[in-house]
């Protein structure tokens, strides 16, 4: 019988609560976190800064092999590529679609896969993205896939926004486009799309609460806890 990663993994389109709801998981389990979109959006957002293309193939694998990309310096700093702190730059709304498209690229999957499997080694831990439970760690003790209503997801993302910029011009309706576009970008390409796995328990959080989600995963990792020990 497979030995099975002490991994929790969170799958599910943009907006479903993902990393909200390991977060909170995290903290309530005392689990290890990786915010996967961080990562990509890292990336993306370096990869663009620097005028690289996600066409040039080359010049990205060669910036993989340079950069020095550096996860959770401090409770502060979540992401640092060649010590500038990008931890506010990732979470401007056009650095989503950068992610997506620099994400299709499969030496920066493979960089990111690398890099978090290397993290999570060692200790019990629990990620979130679109291919966790599929590529990153298909033999996970638990997998869940989260999906949410389109314009319900939407409007969480907006809320968010907000928090951050009071006088963002995005509308539920802008923001509801990219997502859908999103959606059918992540599950139409051909690289680690974005799917359900066979053995991942589906949890729509349209009409729940974090607080709902997260007692759910909590109360199924109490009934598996053995293979996180």
């Amino acid at each position: 019988m497979e030995k099975k990663s002490k991994v929790i993994a969170i799958d599910g389109p943009s907006g479903s609560g993902k990393s909200t709801i390991a977060k909170l998981v995290a903290s309530k389990l005392k689990l290890t976190y990786l915010d996967t979109g961080a990562m990509f959006r890292g990336i993306a957002y370096h990869l663009d800064s620097k005028g690289i293309t996600a066409q040039d193939v080359s010049e990205i694998d060669k910036t993989l092999k340079t950069m020095k990309f550096i996860y959770a310096k401090s409770d502060s700093i979540l992401v640092e590529i060649d010590g500038v702190d990008l931890s506010l730059k990732i979470r401007e709304h056009h650095v989503s679609e950068l992610a997506s498209v620099y994400s299709q690229v499969p030496c920066v999957r493979i960089y990111l896969k690398e890099l978090q499997r290397e993290i999570v080694n060692t200790k019990p831990s629990i990620l979130e993205g679109r291919d966790i439970g599929t590529v990153i760690f298909p033999n996970a003790a638990l997998k869940f896939f989260l999906t949410a209503d389109p314009k319900v997801r939407a409007q969480r993302r907006l809320a968010q926004l907000k928090e951050k910029d009071p006088n963002t011009e995005l509308t539920v309706t802008s923001i509801l486009a990219d997502i859908e576009k999103r959606d059918m970008e992540d599950s139409g390409r051909a690289i680690a799309p974005l799917v359900k796995a066979e053995d991942a328990i589906e949890v729509d959080t349209t009409s729940l609460s974090i607080d709902e989600v997260a007692a759910s995963i909590a109360k199924y990792f109490s009934e598996s806890i053995s293979a996180f020990e």
